[in-house]
């Protein structure tokens, strides 16, 4: 078994010590989906939910998620990050997220990247639930990291 990296000798959970890593390019690429009845996928598609307009709000909540991720993730590093991209797909039974990372530094984004689509999606959630309370948010995962010592990933 390799060794594992956030416990010490004595099994206790610790931040790495990053300090000796090379500053690289990195990016992570993550997606999630929420599925949903058609009239509310029409309502969020014509801006008529009355919190206002649900991607733009789920946009923005899922950009500032990713800059507070050492806030919520007890061993992330906090981190300055370049770029935070958020975007929607409208599919026949919901709404799929993507979202991306960067940063130039000393450990990756794949985290910032999930945070944001994970919060990008509990803000559609919680712009739609009056007309729908059994969305279900599904499929959350990494789909591509890309610079630092492991090299590039990309999900099959």
């Amino acid at each position: 078994m390799s060794k594992l990296t956030h416990i010490d000798g004595d099994g206790a959970a610790h931040m790495v010590d990053i300090s000796a890593k090379n500053e690289t390019v990195r990016e992570a690429h993550a997606e999630g989906f929420i599925s949903m009845n058609p009239d509310v996928l029409e309502a969020i598609r014509a801006n008529s939910m009355k919190k206002g307009d649900v991607l733009a709000t789920a946009r923005i909540a899922g950009i500032m998620a990713a800059k507070k991720t050492s806030d919520l993730i007890p061993l992330c590093h906090p981190l300055a990050l370049s770029k935070v991209a958020v975007d929607f797909e409208y599919q026949h039974d919901g709404i799929k997220v993507r979202a991306m990372a960067r940063l130039t530094g000393k450990t990756g984004v794949e985290m910032e990247a999930l945070t944001a689509a994970s919060t990008a999606l509990l803000t559609v959630y919680d712009m739609s639930k009056a007309m729908q309370k059994d969305m279900v948010i599904s499929d959350i995962r990494l789909l591509s990291k890309s610079g630092g010592k492991s090299g590039d990933w990309t999900a099959e």
